[in-house]
């Protein structure tokens, strides 16, 4: 079975995206790689969940005193990794980074269950921790002061959005002789998409 022939890599992803959440052998087809690159241009990497894709691009949230949120800041590009081997497939991205919208933020945090909400605010994510019940202190005042009625969303959590500009899917095959297809477009996210088979 090769990778079939799209024009659309965003509809190719979809239909990859959706055998994968469909699979028992597979608990997180939204868990991703993402990579970004600190101040001195060294690469960093962690598996973040993806929590839209679209023509726009690839939407993650994030706390952003995080060391990634800081990262992409500095230098905004980025690259994804996701990898199904139940399927035997995985698929590269590349592309821009921009924020979210407050707007967009607001709604997927209200979305978010409320203990996940309360845990956004007791997080001061990747700071240094003191110990477990440090955290377990901020979470109960962050539960008392808003126990009752909806949490708003921080003004220190919101979302980025990777705007891609190349993607590659990738299929085991036979002896090591993968299929993989390559799809590219101006870097910003503009244009037609070329496509291309590559090498294994």
């Amino acid at each position: 079975m090769a990778i079939p022939d799209e024009p659309n890599p965003i509809d190719l992803f979809r239909r990859w995206y959706a055998d994968a959440d469909k699979r028992e052998d597979i608990p997180h087809a939204d868990a991703m790689s993402l990579a970004t690159v600190d101040e001195q241009g060294r690469p960093d990497v962690r598996i973040v969940l993806l929590k839209s894709a679209s023509e726009d691009g690839f939407v993650f949230y994030t706390n952003l005193g995080s060391t990634k949120a800081r990262q992409l800041a500095a230098h905004p590009h980025a690259a994804l990794c996701f990898h199904y081997p139940p399927l035997t497939r995985q698929i590269r991205v590349r592309g821009s980074i921009t924020p979210v919208t407050p707007e967009e933020a607001d709604a997927y945090f209200a979305s978010r269950p409320k203990q996940s909400q309360i845990g956004a605010w007791a997080s001061k994510q990747s700071q240094p921790l003191e110990g477990r019940l440090e955290l377990e202190r901020r979470i109960a005042h962050y539960t008392a002061q808003y126990g009752l009625g909806s949490v708003p969303r921080p003004e220190f959590w919101s979302g980025f959005r990777l705007t891609p500009w190349r993607i590659e899917f990738w299929m085991e095959q036979p002896f090591r002789l993968h299929d993989r297809v390559e799809y590219t477009r101006a870097e910003g996210g503009t244009g037609a998409w070329e496509r291309k088979r590559l090498f294994p």
